[in-house]
C-alpha cells in the first residue's frame, strides 16, 4: 500500500505528577516514530474532579492532565485518535467539549509533530428526530472544524443517521456528499452495535454482508478521498475479508480490541493498521511490538506476537460486555499508572464497572508490567477498594483460569 511518511516524533512527556515543558520550549529527543504500521491510540479524557458537575450536565476536563496524556502517547511514536469513543463521545463528552479538545490537541500536535486524527460526527444534534438534512449539516460543521484544526478527519458513525436512514441509498448519498467536499482523505468509521447499540443496522442493513457492500461502494465511488476504514466489529474473519477487498491505497485500521495482534501482524495478503482504544493503556507495549516489525520486517512477526499476545487477556477483560463501558477500565489504569491524580470520569462513568471487575483489571495489568510504579498502583487500588467497603488487599496475581484469552 502507498503510505504517507510518518511525522517526526514528539518530545517525551514529563513524569506523572510533574508539569510539562513550558509552551514554546524546544522539543526534547523522542523515540523514533513507528514505520511499518500506522498506529493510533484512541485517547481518554481526564475529568476535573473539583468541578461542580452532574452526570447529565456539561463535562469539565482537567486540560493539563488530558493533554499531558496525549504527549505520553506521542512519546512512544503512536498517533492520537482524538475525540473518539474512548474519549466518551456520546457518553459524557458533548460536542462543545469535543470541539475544544480537538482544537487544543491539534495545537499540541503541531508543536511536537505528533500524528493526530479527530472524530467528526453529529452529536450536536438531539438524540431523536433529526432529518437527513440535519445530519448532513452536523457532519459538515464538525468536518470543517477538524480540517481547520489541521487534523486527519475520522467520519464517526452517527446515531442520528442510523435512526434517520431508510436504507443503503441514504448512506451512499450522505457519505458521497461529505467525501466530495472533504479537503483531505478521511477515515471512515464502522463501529458495531456491541460498542453502541444505537448503531445497529449501520450502512443501511442489519446484515453485515450487505453493509459491507454499501461501504465498499462508497469507497469505490470516491478514489483518493478515503485514507482508510476503522473496523470495530470484534470479528477478525470479517475484517480480513473486508481488508482484502479494499483498494491498495486504502488502509484497514483495526478497531478489534479482541484480535489485534494477529490482525496487525497480518498474513501473506496484507495486514491491518490500528486505531484502538486498548492502545491507550497498552501504549508502551504496542510501540515496542511494532518496532520489532520495523527492525526485522516479516522476521519480526513472532517477536511482535510474543509482546502483544499476552495483553489480550487484559483487553478482553476491559472490553467484556457491555463493551461500551470499557472506558472505565481504561481510566482506572491511567490513574493506577500515575498519569492522573484521581479516578473520576465525565458523566460519572467511574461507576459503570463493578469493583471485582476493576480489581481484576489491576491484576492483569500488573502482571504485564504496565505500571511504572507497581507499589503506587497497588496502594491506589487498595484505597479504592477500601473506600467502597472492600478492605482486602489489592495484590498482584496471575490470570485465573477461565479468563478470556
Amino acid at each position: 500500500m502507498n503510505r504517507p511518511a510518518t511525522p517526526p516524533g514528539p518530545r517525551p512527556p514529563a513524569a506523572p505528577g510533574t508539569a510539562r515543558a513550558a509552551p514554546g520550549a524546544p522539543p526534547a529527543t523522542a523515540r523514533p516514530p513507528l514505520r511499518s504500521r500506522t498506529v493510533f491510540a484512541a485517547a481518554h479524557v481526564v475529568a476535573d474532579p473539583l468541578a461542580d458537575t452532574t452526570p447529565d450536565g456539561p463535562p469539565a476536563l482537567d486540560w493539563d492532565a488530558t493533554l499531558a496524556f496525549r504527549h505520553h502517547l506521542w512519546s512512544h511514536g503512536l498517533g492520537v485518535a482524538e475525540a473518539m469513543d474512548t474519549a466518551q463521545r456520546g457518553m459524557g463528552l458533548d460536542w462543545r467539549a469535543a470541539a475544544e479538545l480537538i482544537r487544543r490537541s491539534a495545537a499540541e500536535a503541531r508543536a511536537v509533530g505528533g500524528l493526530l486524527a479527530c472524530g467528526a460526527g453529529t452529536d450536536q444534534l438531539p438524540a431523536h428526530g433529526a432529518s437527513p438534512a440535519d445530519v448532513r449539516a452536523a457532519y459538515e460543521e464538525q468536518l470543517g472544524l477538524v480540517e481547520d484544526a489541521g487534523a486527519r478527519p475520522v467520519l464517526m458513525a452517527s446515531r442520528q443517521l442510523a435512526a434517520a436512514a431508510t436504507g443503503p441509498d441514504d448512506y451512499l448519498e450522505l457519505y458521497g456528499h461529505l467525501l466530495r467536499q472533504a479537503g483531505t482523505p478521511v477515515i471512515l468509521h464502522w463501529l458495531g452495535p456491541m460498542f453502541d447499540p444505537a448503531l445497529h443496522g449501520y450502512w443501511g442493513s442489519p446484515d453485515p454482508d450487505a453493509a459491507t457492500e454499501t461501504l465498499l461502494r462508497i469507497i469505490a465511488a470516491h478514489p483518493g478521498k478515503v485514507d482508510g476504514v476503522k473496523v470495530s466489529l470484534l470479528d477478525a474473519d470479517r475484517e480480513v475479508r473486508l481488508r482484502r477487498r479494499l483498494p491498495a491505497t486504502v488502509r484497514c485500521y483495526t478497531g478489534d480490541d479482541f484480535h489485534y495482534p494477529e490482525l496487525i501482524a497480518g498474513d501473506d495478503h496484507g495486514f491491518s493498521d490500528a486505531l484502538l482504544g486498548v492502545f491507550d493503556p497498552l501504549a508502551p507495549l504496542a510501540a515496542e511490538a511494532v518496532r520489532l516489525l520495523d527492525a526485522r520486517g516479516p522476521d519480526g512477526t513472532a517477536a511482535f506476537r510474543a509482546v502483544l499476545d499476552p495483553t489480550v487477556a487484559l483487553a478482553r477483560h476491559l472490553f467484556r460486555a457491555p463493551t461500551r463501558y470499557y472506558k472505565t477500565g481504561v481510566v482506572l489504569l491511567a490513574w493506577l499508572a500515575g498519569h492522573q491524580s484521581h479516578f473520576t470520569m465525565v458523566g460519572g462513568l467511574q461507576s459503570a464497572r463493578s469493583l471485582p471487575h476493576l480489581r481484576r483489571a489491576h491484576e492483569l495489568a500488573d502482571a504485564l508490567g504496565l505500571f511504572p510504579d507497581p507499589e503506587l498502583a497497588a496502594a491506589r487500588m487498595r484505597r479504592l477498594l477500601a473506600v467502597h467497603g472492600m478492605a482486602e488487599t489489592a495484590h498482584r496475581a496471575q490470570p485465573a483460569q477461565g479468563d478470556p484469552a
